[in-house]
């Protein structure tokens, strides 16, 4: 581990040595840079440094380049000239301990949650709904958690969404006005996710992140590896569903305040799509919780192209930079260089601008925080090389430490326990079995009554005839055929109900 007695990180090595203050990494940072200029190594040896300081870690994994980190490295050139140049003393190659975790099961520990516990932004904001839209789920929300019905997977939510419809103008006044065209367009939006595959990762046994807080004997943190090369492929529901496990920290842990180091670390990888196409409102709210996580002792830590990708009120809550190489060919390229380039506090050596376009893979313009919590003057260095294995390891590899991890019990297997949809459905099972019954009284009573009119007919007739007047013979057809009238109406209606 690269630490003084001060309990400070080495993380990179310019004209000279700079330190990583863990008691200020809860301060966050952006990892920025162009394609191959070294993002990777960068995240890896911070991640590695926190590891071995107890701190446990969140990586999603978007290439699968990260799943190394459970094996020992690999002497290579490239790694020996680092450890020459910079003069690193007892440098030795290992492993760390690591879970894996994989949306789809495949590659790693399930990881599911429930439609509740995402609630209603977010999950407006994976199926790409409009803000009258939105506001409709909100009130299906509202509703279920009203009534105690819980909302696990997306059956609930259909089941849910066609109860409410069901019961408008039931809910009318006391939740507000629920239009057909609103709800079908959720329905329909729900479906579309289904058939990106999104509805895997609702339900139970839903995902614990208290469970991310573990360390193996030696006292060094479990870093949680997140699979994302499918999940990847569906950036909405990659982004959203970080964006679930950042707020879900944020509600769990309690206040820390200052503290020497954090509680736990989180890489968010390929961080642009967090913010992309997000309403205003979304970003407010992630804004503030970057801003808030801090005090609970959560270290962020955005990997993307260029700092650019992140808003400017984010990138306003960050405090430590690590900015690798940047390409400027075209007009929008340079505009995003000299952005990244003011980003930092200038260094009279060099001009930040022009360097930032000469930096060899490996290297990167660094600035951290002091102990004060003031950015330190930015200085071009290389990057330290990362202790654990630079390769992706095989998926058999993979499978076996997640068979043996003590979570499998708890993950491996799905339940489908009692929720809205099971509720929903014996409730309807409930009323069509009292409708039946009631129509099956009014049958009955209506026999009887006809009975008893066939029985007072029969009666009549069996008495003496008296004679007729054409008047009566007029009235006593009409009612005959009026009986008869009656009693194909009443079958007619019978049969119908019936059917």
């Amino acid at each position: 581990m690269y630490m003084t007695d001060t309990g400070k990180i080495w993380l990179a090595t310019g004209s000279e040595k700079v330190w990583l203050d863990p008691a200020m990494a809860n301060r966050h940072g952006p990892i920025a840079g162009a394609t191959g200029t070294g993002k990777t190594v960068t995240l890896k040896v911070i991640a590695e440094s926190f590891s071995e300081m107890g701190v446990p870690t969140f990586i999603a994994d978007v290439k699968g380049d990260l799943t190394g980190m459970c094996a020992p490295g690999a002497e290579n050139k490239h790694i020996r000239r680092s450890i020459d140049t910079m003069g690193i003393e007892n440098f030795t190659y290992t492993g760390y301990p690591a879970r894996f975790f994989d949306v789809y099961g495949r590659l790693g520990l399930p990881v599911r949650t429930t439609v509740s516990e995402m609630g209603p932004e977010l999950l407006a904001r994976l199926l790409g709904l409009s803000e009258v839209q939105q506001g409709v789920l909100r009130i299906v929300f509202r509703i279920a958690d009203d009534g105690g019905l819980l909302l696990l997977d997306l059956k609930d939510l259909r089941a849910m969404i066609q109860h409410v419809g069901d019961h408008a103008n039931e809910y009318k006044l006391t939740y507000g006005n629920v239009t057909g065209p609103s709800l079908g367009a959720i329905q329909r939006a729900l479906l579309a996710l289904e058939d990106a595959g999104g509805g895997i990762f609702f339900g139970e046994p839903a995902l614990a992140l208290s469970d991310w807080f573990s360390w193996d004997a030696n006292g060094w943190g479990v870093m949680n590896i997140l699979e994302c090369r499918e999940l990847f492929q569906h950036p909405l529901l990659y982004s959203t569903f970080l964006l679930w496990m950042l707020s879900e920290l944020y509600e769990m842990l309690p206040e820390t305040g200052d503290a020497a180091k954090p509680k736990i670390a989180f890489f968010f990888d390929e961080a642009h799509l967090l913010f992309k196409d997000a309403p205003k409102a979304l970003l407010e709210k992630i804004e503030q919780v970057v801003r808030l996580i801090r005090s609970k002792g959560v270290s962020v830590w955005f990997i993307t192209q260029n700092p650019a990708d992140v808003p400017e009120s984010v990138l306003g809550q960050i405090g430590n930079r690590v900015q690798h190489a940047l390409r400027a060919y075209t007009p929008n390229e340079q505009i995003a260089l000299r952005y990244a380039a003011r980003s930092f506090r200038a260094n009279p050596a060099f001009d930040t601008e022009t360097v930032l376009q000469e930096l060899a893979t490996g290297e990167a313009l660094v600035s951290v925080l002091d102990e004060k919590g003031v950015p330190t003057v930015v200085e071009r260095a290389g990057i330290l090389p990362p202790r654990s294995s630079m390769n992706m390891v095989e998926d058999t590899v993979i499978a076996s430490l997640t068979g043996a991890s003590t979570l499998y019990a708890k993950y491996g297997n799905a339940v489908d326990r009692e929720s809205a949809y099971e509720i929903i459905a014996a409730r309807l099972r409930d009323e069509e079995t009292a409708r039946a019954g009631a129509e099956a009284q009014s049958l009955k009573e209506r026999e009887d009554a006809l009975k008893k009119k066939e029985k007072a007919a029969k009666q009549k007739t069996a008495s003496p005839r008296k004679q007729s007047t054409p008047v009566s013979k007029a009235t006593n057809s009409a009612m005959t055929a009026f009986g008869r009238e009656l009693g194909k109406q009443i079958f007619r209606g019978i049969f119908g109900t019936w059917k």
